[in-house]
Parts: C-alpha cells; sequence; structure tokens
C-alpha cells in the first residue's frame, strides 16, 4: 500500500494537486484543488494510486459484486477499481438533475454494491448512488475513493474507504486571508468547463 507521502507525491507529479487562489463549487474560497482529472489522465499513475485503494477495499469489505459510480468524476476511477477487482462496474448520470442508471445498467435485487468516486466532499453525489441502491433493493457496501475531503459532520464517514484523506483550507468570502487576495481566483472543476 502507498503511504500518505508516495500518494503525494504521485498527485503532484500528475500536476492533480493545484496550488493558487480558487473558488470552489460551494463559494469558498482555497489555495490548493485537487483535479483527480490530471492524475487519470496518466495511466501508470492512475492504476498504482488505484491498486493501492484495491487492497483498502480488500481490507475493508467482503463479497462485493458490482461497482457504482457516479459519472463524470467517478467513471474512470470506477472502472479502474473494478478492473483490477475483476467486478462488473456501471456508472450513473445526471439526467434532468438527478443520477440515474441508464444505458441498459442495472443493479440486481439483494446484490452488494460498493460506490466508488474521485473525490468525495459533502457525500452528495455518493448519497444520491445509495438511492439508487436502495431502489433497486440492493445494499450498499461503502464508498470508496481516491480522496477523501469530506469533513467529521459527513453522513457517510465511518463507510469512506480512501486511498488518502486531504483536508483543504476553505475560506469564505470575507475571511480571504491577504496573501490569497493578491491571486486572481480561478473556479476549477468540470461544472464550469467553458470548452
Amino acid at each position: 500500500m502507498l503511504s500518505y507521502d508516495e500518494s503525494l507525491k504521485i498527485l503532484k507529479k500528475t500536476d492533480a494537486l493545484l496550488e493558487g487562489h480558487f473558488i470552489l463549487s460551494s463559494g469558498l474560497h482555497s489555495k490548493q484543488y485537487i483535479q483527480c482529472a490530471k492524475l487519470l489522465s496518466h495511466p501508470k499513475q492512475a492504476r498504482i494510486i488505484c491498486n493501492s485503494l484495491c487492497e483498502k477495499i480488500n481490507k475493508k469489505f467482503n463479497n462485493i459484486d458490482i461497482i457504482l459510480s457516479p459519472a463524470l468524476g467517478g467513471v474512470i476511477v470506477g472502472y479502474e477499481i473494478g478492473r483490477q477487482l475483476n467486478l462488473e462496474t456501471i456508472f450513473a448520470e445526471r439526467f434532468d438533475g438527478k443520477l440515474l442508471l441508464r444505458r441498459g445498467f442495472q443493479i440486481k435485487e439483494n446484490s452488494n454494491v460498493l460506490v466508488v468516486e474521485d473525490v468525495i466532499t459533502t457525500g452528495k453525489s455518493a448519497l444520491e448512488c445509495l438511492d439508487i441502491v436502495k431502489i433497486n433493493n440492493a445494499n450498499l457496501i461503502g464508498y470508496a475513493c481516491i480522496i477523501d475531503r469530506s469533513s467529521d459532520n459527513i453522513v457517510i464517514k465511518n463507510q469512506i474507504v480512501s486511498q488518502m484523506k486531504f483536508n483543504i483550507e476553505t475560506f469564505s468570502e470575507d475571511k480571504i486571508p491577504l496573501d490569497l487576495k493578491k491571486i486572481s481566483p480561478i473556479k476549477p472543476g468540470s461544472g464550469n468547463l467553458s470548452k
């Protein structure tokens, strides 16, 4: 299993850990941002990270039948975890504002489902995946992600296995530190893509 420092080195090597002034989707500001898509654009490095995560998954969870990932961020991670664990892997995608199974994907009744994401922050997508599991009368085994950025008050806290727990300090608009105010902010993430 990779250590925290070894994982951090891979994030930096693939430019997945960004430094600057970021406005997050929550509206909060931060000095760091993790763009897992950058890590996943380097298959060898992503395989190493996912291999370590698979070891952790195998230690925590038993009898997984299927992996469910939310699109867009979780699709590649879910696929790689499924490939390494030799498990069927499907994804849910947003349609009319709601995560749904499409493309003929199904979860069999009473099957054991592991939800896999790239990053868990608020747990919103993870909980939407839980709803899909419940609708299909299946069993949620737990959640796995490369980066756990969640706070201690997240409802699913004890069910998450991650490669890295990563705390990024955030600031409200009225409490931005002086050094951060000197840097022009950018809005990262897929929700803000213009190209």
